[in-house]
């Protein structure tokens, strides 16, 4: 697990995920043309359980929308 800290809503937290996690997310915004800190603020608005689920979840509905029936079944 590495702990970050981000800025969301003018406010800093912390946030601990696995470094795989962490790279998902900073490539993902990266695409989206926002920062991380943007993107982790826009998944904060639509969360209901903590921060760190929340961005786990964004990454795997992010992956499967990218590879539809692949992730879900299996394939590669």
């Amino acid at each position: 697990m590495k702990k970050r800290s981000l800025v969301i809503a003018g406010h800093a937290t912390s946030v601990s995920l696995e470094p795989q996690f962490w790279d998902a997310l900073k490539a993902i915004a990266g695409e989206r043309g926002l920062s991380l800190n943007q993107m982790a603020a826009e998944i904060d608005l639509d969360r209901t359980g903590n921060l760190s689920s929340a961005l786990r979840v964004y990454v795997l509905e992010y992956l499967q929308k990218r590879t539809p029936g692949q992730i879900a079944a299996g394939g590669g």
